[in-house]
């Protein structure tokens, strides 16, 4: 069966958001999702929240190649950041034609947590959105156990789970209770690979998540019993950071091998 892609953000994070456009496009892609905030300070920030022109020339390039985005990224919800901080986002989302907003709650007051998340739903409703749970592996809400606390605990209809090929293959999670979970709650996954084991400490984590993917297949996550875990068809969205490798042979060719290997190995 032949998948919808997007070519993610973190994939080629340098491209600001008319550029990441251009290459899905010329790529193959199907979608791109973006992101509109900074989540460390070596990021570059892409005011497409804050700048009517960048947003215009960002809409333009969508129409003229007839991209859509998919998602947008990251309603971080820590302790300092509660959920009316991130209704802009929510707005710029819902003008830029996106129906998923990612989510991340690295909160240990697991009640406040879980009321900003509700909040943020029910925020996000009239804007026709959901948004997706993510668990990064390392945080407070970090693995599938966690993240199902979370949505069972909120009852949103517009509440749903992102799964990270990375996250949930560190995390050790379980397949059989991803297996069990409500189908609706999975309308897209991040899909990535990388070695069956890691070096220890936050740096390495970090570098990992966030500059060292391996493209589907080419790794030990067991990409393919993760995805058959979850519905059928869903949005493949291509979370795949490798700074060497892109740095070697441009975002364009790396983005465009991403997505073939992908195919090659999931479709």
């Amino acid at each position: 069966m032949k998948h919808a892609y997007s070519l993610a953000h973190l994939t080629a994070m340098a491209l600001p958001p008319v550029d990441l456009i251009e290459v899905a496009a010329r790529t193959g892609y199907d979608y791109v999702s973006l992101r509109l905030s900074r989540v460390t300070d070596a990021e570059p920030l892409y005011p497409l929240i804050t700048s009517k022109t960048a947003m215009a020339a960002t809409k333009a390039k969508l129409a003229a190649t007839g991209i859509k985005v998919w998602d947008v990224e990251l309603a971080r919800m820590d302790p300092t950041h509660d959920a009316h901080s991130y209704l802009p986002m929510l707005e710029a989302a819902a003008e830029l034609g996106a129906h998923h907003v990612i989510c991340q709650l690295p909160d240990p007051d697991r009640e406040r947590a879980h009321a900003r998340f509700a909040t943020l739903c029910d925020l996000a409703k009239p804007l026709d959105i959901s948004i997706s749970l993510e668990f990064p592996w390392w945080t407070e809400t970090g693995n599938l156990e966690t993240a199902t606390t979370v949505l069972n605990t909120v009852q949103r209809s517009n509440a749903s789970m992102l799964i990270d090929m990375l996250h949930f293959y560190r995390s050790n999670s379980s397949l059989e209770a991803l297996k069990n979970l409500p189908r609706e709650w999975f309308p897209f996954a991040h899909v990535c690979d990388g070695p069956a084991t890691l070096a220890p400490g936050m740096e390495s984590i970090l570098h990992e998540a966030r500059s060292h993917r391996y493209f589907p297949g080419d790794g030990d996550f067991g990409v393919k019993d993760i995805l058959a875990c979850l519905p059928d068809p869903i949005t493949y969205c291509l979370e795949i950071p490798g700074e060497a490798l892109a740095a070697e042979i441009g975002f364009e060719e790396y983005a465009r091998r991403a997505l073939q290997t992908a195919q090659k190995h999931l479709d």
